[in-house]
């Protein structure tokens, strides 16, 4: 079974050619084979530089302007050739060791969606040596996943996830109109609005900081809110 791995990329010079890396080396269950698709969203660094020095197989598509996350996402799928579709950030939050959790209930053929989730078990630590790294953007999180289950009747544990891991059919079918981060809101509400299962995998996360180059903001947060009322009661 092919996976189509679908790295968007926005100005991520220092982290692109070692996520790459990571995505290359990775180890999928027996069975499964990877395609790797990165999307260039205009950036303005050195990231095409660095994308061109990484010497393994993969397809790179690049946006003559910056249209966002879900519009890199969208043209990724455009090309994708996988029947199954995981997305993977530029950046080194997420661990590309994760793969093999993550494909392994697909080994059950109705199995059609998989988050990893990073706040099954990720408390929350104001203060001391092991404190909870930009705690604002947990809460959020929080509330956004809160929100997505008082919606939509549902018990996920992480909305905003990158780790999404999706049948290709049904992620093409679900017809996504987002162009930014309301990507992650609209394609798990329209998930959920079919009673389709999403199994989650606990995964590995650091998160970084906005000084190290995070990029969604609280303006992100207040669309992802619209975009999940919106969602719950259009058709």
């Amino acid at each position: 079974m092919k996976v189509s791995i679908i790295i968007p990329v926005y100005n991520e010079e220092r982290t692109i050619s070692k996520i790459l890396k990571k995505v290359s080396l990775a180890t999928l269950p027996s069975g499964f084979v990877k395609e790797i698709i990165v999307v260039n969203d205009s950036s303005r660094d050195r990231t095409v530089h660095e994308i061109k020095k990484c010497k393994i197989k993969m397809v790179v598509i690049n946006h003559a302007e910056n249209l966002g996350k879900g519009a890199a996402i969208i043209s990724g799928l455009e090309k994708a050739l996988g029947e199954i579709v995981l997305i993977q950030d530029a950046d080194l939050e997420y661990d590309p060791e994760d793969y093999q959790k993550l494909l392994a209930p697909f080994q059950n053929n109705q199995t059609q969606v998989v988050y990893g989730s990073r706040l099954i078990d990720y408390p929350l630590k104001l203060f001391g040596k092991h404190k909870t790294p930009m705690p604002i953007h947990l809460l959020a999180n929080k509330f956004l996943t809160f929100l997505t289950n008082y919606l939509y009747g549902s018990s996920v544990t992480d909305m905003e996830t990158c780790y999404k891991v999706i049948n290709t059919k049904l992620l093409k079918s679900l017809n996504i109109q987002a162009k930014r981060f309301d990507f992650e809101p609209e394609v798990t509400a329209k998930i959920l609005k079919r009673g389709i299962k999403i199994i989650e995998i606990p995964i590995k996360v650091k998160p970084r900081s906005y000084q190290e180059g995070k990029k969604i903001g609280w303006r992100d947060g207040l669309i992802a809110i619209w975009t999940l009322i919106k969602y719950r009661f259009v058709a």
